[in-house]
């Protein structure tokens, strides 16, 4: 049990800030979401640390448990209902000003999961079609268009000029 505990300890400190940087992207840029995602995602590989030591696969698996609980995740009613803001505005109505212009992580969260998990995977981790669409349990032609998709979106998302649209 204690070389276990040690074998996960380093696993740990050599991938915790990638796993959650990943998970911060999963999450569309919130980091109690990712840090969420990031413990459970820990609890599952620790759970399956002998067999995973044995196969030589952790990196591999922990990429799997991290995108499909972020998936998971996205899917349940509560976060459908509830969304995460820096402030609550004072009215409501959409936000307004130069200053609310749509960044790469803005835009990133407003994609939907799946396509958000292929984008993230493909760019973030520098993974290929073949490995992402292991990972995710699709078809490449599918791991591509979910990452056209997701990047057209991006494009259209982030091209996009808040002032032009309150006229």
């Amino acid at each position: 049990m204690l070389n276990r505990d040690a074998e996960f300890g380093e696993f740990l400190d050599s991938r915790a800030v990638v796993m959650r940087r990943t998970a911060y992207l999963l999450c569309g840029g919130d980091w109690h979401r990712a840090e969420d995602l990031v413990q459970t995602t820990l609890t599952k590989v620790y759970m399956a640390w002998p067999r995973l030591r044995r196969d030589g696969s952790v990196d591999a698996y922990s990429r799997k448990v991290m995108v499909r609980s972020a998936i998971d995740e996205s899917r349940r009613a509560f976060r459908r209902r509830e969304s995460v803001v820096e402030e609550l505005p004072e009215v409501a109505g959409p936000p307004n000003g130069v200053d609310e212009a749509v960044d790469v992580r803005r835009a990133l969260a407003q994609l939907p999961a799946g396509q958000r998990a292929v984008v993230v995977l493909r760019y973030w981790e520098d993974l290929s079609v073949t490995e992402t669409a292991a990972l995710l349990g699709r078809s490449e032609g599918t791991v591509k268009s979910q990452a056209a998709k997701g990047l057209a979106a991006l494009r259209r998302l982030l091209a996009e000029d808040p002032v032009a649209e309150q006229k």
